[in-house]
């Protein structure tokens, strides 16, 4: 499972390691980092990989042969969830890995501090390899890069029953947000629930909000949330607030949404019991635990989604990318390097052969069982806008809030003054806002 979540509490701590005494000079502060040959030897440097709950198993087949190439020795640890609290807390009292599996987005680069903390990531051999139209996608930080993609981007969209829309005679995907509304409608009033909302577990919440936000994202909204020209409490974003609650007045959501669970919604999906999901693409990694990839392609569809079209809202977590950390051991620094040249290098084919996931490299073709939903996720990107977690300088706490929505202990606005007031908290303690 995958949450995006503000850190507040925790921001504060890793704005405090600016003065940490264990954040050395490194040749890479200046910019003028070097990358080694991928397989040169490193026999005697040890180097730690700290990873969550659900990415402790990604690094297995590049660790392996990265040993075997370099003699060098890798250890993955598993740091408990939340995942992102312990890492921040961790590096704020000065305890950081060589590597670490993070999100790429411009708020969590933000939060664990990457101009004290992390290594640039200048000149990375292996970015001509990318998709062109991926390989800037995320990982920025003021034109600085700081992390490594090494999977597909999540996307919010929509995952929908391919069996329930033939049977409801829907033969094609809804080319609009107004479009899905209106074949929910018509599904309701063919005894099919539309959609389905996991409302106890709170944090897929926030997808129908900033799905409905994804062209004013790529018109600029959040770099103007972000200087403070714009705000949550606009009306034009308390408008998609307050249509995900009359959604869910009009009951086009599973009657039990206040208790609903992600577990729910896979299941529920699977099984024709609704109709659509607005979700990421770990939701699809739950289906995947539950059927086989023949199945899925067979039942189960994707579609990106935007008020204006099928614009997708790209999101990326913590599984899709590694940071090397300044450590102040400049041999291990270098060492972290050439692992993620290695990975997005020699190791790579065999690295998304073992994962069975789609390809980042044109040259390196995605393996045959990837299935077909994945595929379309990841043919959306090129297309589609940075997410809240993505374009905006702190994440605060939007599903939280509207989650307290879906329980009626607060309306439409308060969500919203409750979302800018915690926005601009976190974004003066970065610095961002005055």
């Amino acid at each position: 499972m995958k949450r995006w979540i503000a850190l507040g509490a925790v921001l504060s701590l890793g704005l405090t390691a600016c003065s940490d005494p264990s954040a050395t000079s490194t040749s890479a502060d200046s910019g003028a980092v070097t990358w080694a040959d991928p397989t040169a030897k490193l026999d005697g440097v040890k180097l730690t990989i700290w990873a969550a709950q659900n990415s402790n198993t990604v690094p297995k087949a590049v660790v392996d042969g990265f040993q075997q190439a370099t003699g060098a020795t890798v250890e993955v640890v598993t740091v408990p969830d939340p995942y992102e609290q312990s890492v921040q807390t961790k590096v704020a009292t000065g305890d950081k890995p060589d590597l670490a599996f993070w999100q790429p987005t411009a708020s969590m680069l933000t939060a664990i501090n990457a101009r004290s903390n992390l290594q640039p990531l200048t000149g990375a051999p292996w970015l001509s390899t990318v998709d062109s139209a991926l390989k800037d996608i995320t990982g920025l930080l003021d034109d600085t890069r700081y992390a490594a993609l090494i999977t597909s981007p999540a996307v919010e969209g929509v995952y929908y029953n391919k069996e329930v829309f033939a049977s409801a005679s829907v033969t094609e995907t809804p080319k609009s947000f107004d479009d899905m509304i209106k074949i929910a409608r018509d599904l309701k009033a063919k005894g099919v629930t539309p959609f389905y909302e996991m409302g106890a577990d709170r944090w897929a919440t926030q997808w129908w909000v900033q799905v409905q936000l994804a062209d004013a994202a790529k018109a600029g909204l959040w770099e103007r949330i972000n200087t403070g020209q714009a705000k949550f409490t606009d009306p034009d974003v308390v408008k998609t607030i307050a249509t995900y609650q009359s959604l869910i007045n009009e009951g086009l959501f599973n009657s039990d949404i206040k208790t609903a669970k992600f577990e729910d919604q896979g299941t529920a999906l699977l099984d024709g019991k609704a109709a659509m999901v607005v979700q990421v693409n770990s939701f699809f990694g739950q289906l995947q635990a539950k059927a086989d990839t023949a199945s899925l392609d067979s039942k189960i569809g994707f579609f990106p989604i935007s008020p204006g079209g099928n614009i997708g809202t790209f999101i990326p977590d913590q599984s899709n990318a590694l940071v090397a950390f300044k450590t102040g051991d400049a041999k291990r620094e270098a060492a972290a390097r050439q692992l993620l040249a290695y990975w997005m290098g020699p190791g790579y084919r065999s690295f998304v052969t073992d994962r069975n996931t789609v390809s980042l490299q044109p040259a390196v073709a995605s393996p045959a069982g990837v299935p077909k939903a994945l595929l379309d996720v990841h043919a959306s990107l090129p297309s589609a806008v940075g997410s809240m977690q993505a374009l905006a300088v702190a994440n605060p706490d939007l599903y939280i809030n509207l989650a307290d929505m879906i329980a009626g202990t607060m309306t439409p606005e308060q969500v919203a003054k409750a979302t800018q007031d915690q926005f601009e908290q976190l974004a003066k303690a970065a610095g961002y806002l005055k």
